[in-house]
């Protein structure tokens, strides 16, 4: 997940260096002004640029965490049933090997033997794809409804403070930020409030 949303952030990032650079020192500012003009209470008005911390919002909301803990679930069913029918599968291979070494094993029953541990093997590795497959949807869909969440409330939550750009930061990312327009403990604070409101 943190990958996805480095990839993410870098995306934002050279966009918005892209816009900035257009608005004020490209020939097409007076386009990209008036294309802007939907979203903007005047032209003209100064740039405003706040950012918050993915890392915070990703440790403080709860829909974040949530996620976590299901996919740490996820995670833990998946290694317990691929243990146990791995476990399975060794027991009936080790029953077959004894009757074998005992001579009790004629060569039609041998052969059904090996075609039986054949298809377990092939069960276990069939569940663990089709259990990885449900993990990897689960948790994209997942990511997609959370990055939607955090969109629409920063829109809404922009609404008012007429900030131009609201970018989040990853580690790394920016070598300076003025902390005046760190905007973290509001994003979290909103982003619980409105998944609580929207429970309820």
């Amino acid at each position: 997940m943190k990958n996805g949303l480095i990839i993410w952030n870098v995306v934002l990032t050279l966009i918005a260096g892209y816009l900035l650079f257009n608005q004020f020192g490209g020939k097409n500012s007076k386009r990209v002004a008036k294309a802007a003009t939907s979203d903007s209470l005047s032209v003209g008005r100064p740039v405003k640029i706040a950012y918050f911390e993915m890392d915070s919002v990703a440790t403080g909301f709860v829909l974040v965490k949530n996620l976590k803990a299901d996919l740490t679930r996820m995670e833990t069913d998946i290694e317990t049933s691929v243990a146990g029918a791995t476990k399975n599968l060794q027991e009936k291979y080790n029953y077959y090997q004894n009757l074998d070494k005992e001579g009790k094993l004629t060569p039609e029953q041998a052969q059904g033997a090996a075609q039986e541990l054949k298809k377990m093997e092939d069960d276990i590795n069939s569940m663990r794809s089709r259990k990885e497959q449900d993990y990897m949807d689960f948790k994209a869909r997942r990511q997609n409804d959370i990055k939607k969440k955090i969109e629409d409330f920063i829109k809404e939550f922009n609404k008012n403070r007429g900030y131009t750009f609201v970018l989040s930061d990853d580690p790394g990312l920016f070598y300076y930020r003025d902390t005046t327009y760190n905007i973290t403990k509001e994003v979290v604070k909103g982003l619980n409030e409105t998944h609580k409101n929207e429970k309820k």
